[in-house]
């Protein structure tokens, strides 16, 4: 083994190697996202048509019908969904796992450039758009005030706070929940309008012919010029009402004639409540290769500078975070790995019953394990919960390699051959043992990466993990290990009184061992009974088992849903969502509730729907 003999005699080249291997995994540390688990979304391409007017049976017939006809005819999809409501057609396509997601976008692009010219001439154009898991909210943000109205909170939300988070490394979008913007409502009377032989539809040509700014042009001369501003848009109420909709005798019909125009919200069908108070809610949507919890984090910085510059009244606090349960779950994993490399150490300690040669496995472990994290970084993996646990089980098998080489050069030493001399000799001997151990495991894990569908795809970082953090602490058991062993080790004449006190112990479990091997060699019909029952129990054991996906988990957070009967409105849901909320307000374990309350057109019948996000103490604290 020239590598391992190179090492021996070189220590520093050895020391570098393994430095170099830990500096690249902690700087790939630095730079993993953080998942909860492995990324296994299928590839999901939407197209959404707005038909402004339409019924949800004119869209489902013009737009609906139209679309899926041409779309169902493109490769590898595996599920195609469509959803028409009032003045919107949304439709769904689902693709196999191993499908390019760019490229079924453009084949969805394709496939709608077609049917445009079979679609309504007066509809939106068609956003076709890849879905993502990751775009949805990370954290909920409430904002909400006991001196500012509800318009107020969302314009100001709008120009100081939305900007100022949606810059924050990591964070892509930020939404606006249960928003309400400035708009400028009109209310007509049928009776005026009747009166006056008008209809709707004059009101709003009228409202768009004067209610825009156009070019007008310049004004030249010999050495200057000027533009020509038109100043055609309205901003107040007065300005509103004085917009001529007709003449009728010669005297013109203003719109303050056939009703009234007042400021107001653009859209009051959707509310937000948090803990019962009116709120706006923020929507914080991360990058999808970004960090959760380092975006998270991030945000709650942020916060604490954003509350110092809100006016008086305004409050912005978190009322959602899902990022709470995946850093529980991470830092647990953590604290697993912690816990079994303490014990491996532990145990190593015990046998060798040598300071000096359990500073070697010590050593061999952690360096392993934080080298790997270059190839999960390299291979485009993230640290989650399988991956943590891989490196969990990898602490017991990357210890293997560097207690056989210890044994063995611990074995030369007590034969009385010098530290150098011991460990050449016994890299010899074991190197290719070493070697081979590490392929059989590496060929356990490997085929891991090659399953299909969503298994393979949930667990191929799970078996690559492991299979890197092995091929890493082979490198370091033929490398760094017999390094030490040639520096620190002692034979066995230099051996401490806990190494003499303890002998006989170990000498008897020896001789008790060698005294059962040998039982049973006499009873091998027994043994192979009670092997063949063994495996018999295992297998109805494993046929009785439940299955599932991945365990049932407390996150400390449960989502409730009321929907009303048809045809209710905003008003009729809001009132029984109220209850809903005394009864949480009720509950001592509950710190916060965010209830949401809007449309959600389920064709062919309307219905209003009540959302409510619920954290839980245990959680959030």
């Amino acid at each position: 083994m020239k590598l391992s003999e190179t090492s021996i005699r070189r220590p520093v080249l050895a020391t570098v190697m393994t430095l170099v291997l830990v500096l690249l995994g902690i700087i790939s540390f630095t730079r993993l996202s953080v998942r909860e688990y492995p990324d296994i979304d299928a590839p999901v391409v939407s197209v959404r048509t707005v038909y402004d007017g339409a019924s949800a049976q004119i869209v489902e017939t013009d737009v609906t019908k139209i679309l899926e006809d041409q779309l169902s005819g493109i490769e590898g999809i595996k599920t195609l969904t469509s959803e028409s409501r009032e003045e919107v057609s949304q439709i769904t396509i689902e693709f196999e796992l191993e499908r390019d997601v760019d490229n079924a976008a453009n084949d969805v692009r394709d496939r709608v450039s077609r049917a445009r010219g079979r679609l309504p001439d007066d509809i939106d154009e068609p956003i076709i758009s890849k879905v993502e898991a990751d775009a949805s909210a990370i954290m909920w943000l409430a904002f909400y005030s006991d001196q500012h109205s509800q318009l107020e909170i969302t314009d100001f939300a709008d120009r100081y706070v939305k900007d100022r988070l949606s810059s924050l490394p990591g964070v892509s979008n930020v939404m606006i929940g249960g928003e309400r913007r400035y708009a400028m409502r009109i209310w007509l009377d049928k009776d005026r309008l009747a009166a006056r032989q008008l209809t709707v539809q004059d009101v709003e040509e009228a409202l768009r012919a004067q209610n825009v700014e156009i070019p007008s042009g310049r004004i030249e001369s010999q050495q200057r010029e000027f533009s020509v501003r038109t100043r055609g848009d309205l901003n107040t109420a007065e300005q509103f009402n004085q917009i001529i909709i007709a003449s009728r005798g010669g005297y013109p019909i203003r719109i303050q004639d056939v009703g009234q125009a007042e400021l107001g919200p653009e859209d009051d069908r959707k509310i937000v409540r948090v803990n019962r108070k009116p709120a706006v809610g923020l929507g914080v949507v991360k990058q999808s290769k970004a960090n959760t919890l380092a975006v998270a984090h991030t945000v709650k910085q942020e916060l604490q500078s954003i509350e110092q510059s809100l006016p008086q009244g305004m409050k912005l606090e978190v009322a959602y975070d899902s990022s709470i349960f995946i850093d529980r779950s991470i830092y647990e994993v953590y604290v697993t790995m912690g816990i079994a490399l303490v014990l491996v150490i532990a145990v190593t300690f015990v046998f060798l019953r040598s300071p000096r040669a359990t500073l070697i496995p010590s050593v061999a472990i952690p360096t392993s394990i934080i080298s790997a994290f270059s190839i999960l970084y390299a291979l485009g993996f993230s640290i989650n919960v399988l991956t943590l646990l891989g490196f969990v089980l990898a602490v017991g098998l990357v210890v293997d390699d560097a207690i056989v080489v210890l044994e063995n050069i611990h074995r030369r030493l007590e034969q009385g051959q010098s530290r150098v001399r011991a460990a050449i000799d016994g890299i010899r001997e074991i190197g290719f043992a070493v070697i081979a151990t590490t392929v059989a495991l590496v060929a356990v894990f490997v085929p891991i990466a090659f399953m299909t569908g969503t298994t393979g795809r949930l667990f191929s970082e799970f078996g690559l993990a492991v299979a890197g953090a092995v091929i890493i602490s082979s490198f370091i058991a033929l490398t760094l290990t017999p390094m030490m062993c040639s520096k620190v080790l002692s034979s066995g004449a230099h051996q401490n009184w806990l190494y003499h006190g303890t002998e006989f112990f170990f000498q008897g479990m020896n001789d008790l061992y060698r005294r059962t091997l040998t039982l049973a060699l006499k009873m091998r019909p027994l043994v192979i009974l009670l092997g063949i029952g063994a495996s018999v129990a295992s297998v109805f054991l494993f046929t009785t088992l439940k299955s599932e996906l991945s365990p049932v988990e407390d996150r400390g957070i449960f989502v409730g849903v009321m929907i009303a009967p048809e045809g209710s409105t905003i008003e009729y849901t809001d009132h029984y969502a109220r209850k809903v909320e005394d009864l949480y307000s009720q509950v001592p374990e509950i710190q916060k509730f965010f209830m949401v309350i809007a449309p959600g057109l389920e064709p062919p019948n309307p219905v209003t729907k009540a959302l409510t996000f619920t954290m839980l103490k245990d959680w959030s604290e």
